[in-house]
């Protein structure tokens, strides 16, 4: 079953006992040195609005201090806001009651942290139905739906292991789990790989993928890394000093950086995992010639089936099969290493 969309709007937050009274100064031009040095407050989100997708991975990346998990810590309001909105399903969820609030994050949320956060006298399944049993869920059902999930992300057979008896990877992995065996319809992960070395990284990565293919999760990903967001996100948005600086898909925000900020983090790039083949296609020219590609084909990939094909011309397809235009080998590989045309993104 498909989550539900969140929107943030007009997010602030000042942290500092008096934030509400510096909200409309922030507004008018007050910045994040000026509030510290002359007014003791810190600056951590200003006007911050954002449409993550339901269903969807809705990347929120930055540096160090750039506000994201500030950000990400106000959809389950384990940090209330000086000012605006965050709604699930029309609901702003920092107008809810305690009650409210509570049953919103024991059944709608789950978190995933950086630090894995497991409890280190419980076992892997005694770890994982830990939240069922928050609600209330009786023991023999929660075992299953935690066997279930255990399994699923590969730790079978570890089920009465401990967390010090677990690679950092594997550790991840329980709380991935813990957090699934909840089924709730948002998934929050708060740089959830970062300590992860890097082919464990992608490991979990790729476990997460194939894991939302079919759970149509609404998940917020935290990360300081872009080629992390590129390959999960279907949406963007970059923060920068608790400001939103650019947001989209990730092709929209390499091919078209909104100023020198984003420039910099999308000149190593890796172009070809992230430009599509409709992007650089041609019209075309009478009959379809070469193999199909459908589009949201990276062009890396597009470039290794015309390879394996042995063909230097293909056409693009729709997901019906409708013949779009046309691409050839010589054009791919030259978008993926030089900036794409404002003329060819056009045609």
């Amino acid at each position: 079953m498909a989550s539900h969309a969140i929107e943030v709007k007009n997010l602030y937050k000042i942290f500092g006992p008096n934030g509400k009274a510096f909200v409309e100064q922030v507004k008018n031009g007050l910045g994040k040195a000026e509030l510290n040095e002359k007014h003791g407050h810190v600056l951590g989100l200003q006007n911050i609005n954002i449409s993550m997708p339901a269903g969807g991975v809705m990347v929120v990346m930055g540096l160090s201090g750039s506000g994201k998990s500030t950000l990400i810590r106000h959809i389950n309001r384990l940090i209330d806001p000086t000012a605006g909105e965050v709604l699930y399903d029309g609901v702003d969820v920092c107008k809810m009651n305690e009650n409210d609030l509570r049953e919103f994050r024991r059944h709608k949320t789950a978190m995933v942290f950086q630090k894995f956060a497991l409890l280190p006298h419980r076992t892997v399944i005694e770890n994982t139905v830990y939240g069922l049993e928050i609600q209330g869920v009786p023991d023999g059902e929660s075992r299953k739906r935690a066997q279930g999930w255990i399994e699923r992300v590969g730790l079978k057979g570890f089920e009465n292991h401990y967390p010090n008896q677990l690679s950092g990877g594997m550790q991840q992995r329980v709380g991935l789990a813990r957090a699934l065996t909840n089924d709730a319809d948002i998934l929050l992960m708060d740089e959830a790989y970062s300590a992860l070395d890097p082919l464990i990284r992608v490991d979990m990565q790729t476990v997460l993928l194939d894991l939302q293919k079919e759970l149509k999760k609404t998940v917020v990903f935290i990360t300081h890394d872009l080629d992390e967001a590129l390959r999960l996100g279907d949406k963007i948005a970059i923060l920068r000093d608790g400001k939103v600086v650019q947001q989209g898909t990730g092709q929209e925000i390499v091919l078209n950086p909104a100023d020198e900020y984003i420039t910099a983090f999308v000149k190593e790039v890796n172009r070809g995992r992230v430009i599509h083949v409709e992007t650089i296609m041609s019209p075309l020219s009478g009959n379809p010639q070469g193999v199909p590609i459908t589009v949201g084909t990276a062009l890396e990939s597009a470039a290794r089936m015309m390879t394996m094909a042995k063909v230097s011309v293909a056409h693009v397809v729709d997901v019906n099969g409708k013949p779009l235009g046309s691409v050839d080998l010589s054009a791919i590989i030259s978008a993926m290493v030089t900036p794409v045309s404002h003329e060819r993104q056009a045609a």
